[in-house]
């Protein structure tokens, strides 16, 4: 019986180990690199548009609003299908103009830091990526039989 290596190729574990490791390491090293703001408040204008002349912004609390009124719908009737809609395409624009106003900021790290962690992830991705694959074209030059 044959042994296999990684994903049941002949790929090597001891490849695919190390690879992975230096994966995670270089992706957590560059994860926790990254700051994450997010200027939230209820009137802050999730979505701006244009319309006679002036710029008028959608605010968070604009959109609580109709959620509000969707789930009175709700409460008073359980099978409302307008109040069911209005609650969630308001929670569904809540959300997206939310995730569409974060900002991702590096942290300031020196030139050594940065490219340690590059060729930790890089290299790592390059290493779990080789070990996946079969190496029947290494063999033969090898003179293993197969």
């Amino acid at each position: 019986m044959e042994t296999k290596g990684a994903g049941g190729t002949s790929g090597g574990i001891g490849t695919f180990i190390l690879g992975f490791l230096m994966m995670c390491v270089g992706l957590y090293l560059l994860l926790s690199a990254i700051v994450v703001t997010q200027p939230f408040t209820l009137g802050y204008g999730l979505y701006s548009f244009s319309m006679f002349g002036g710029i008028f912004a959608i605010t968070s609390g604009m959109i609580l609003l109709p959620f509000v009124i969707g789930v009175g719908m709700i409460f008073y009737n359980g099978k409302s299908i307008a109040g069911w809609a209005i609650a969630i395409a308001s929670l569904a624009a809540l959300i997206f103009g939310v995730i569409a106003s974060i900002h991702f900021t590096m942290r300031s790290m020196s030139l050594f830091d940065l490219l340690c962690i590059l060729v930790l992830t890089v290299g790592g991705a390059g290493l779990f990526l080789r070990s996946l694959g079969h190496r029947k074209a290494e063999e033969k030059s090898e003179g293993i039989p197969e």
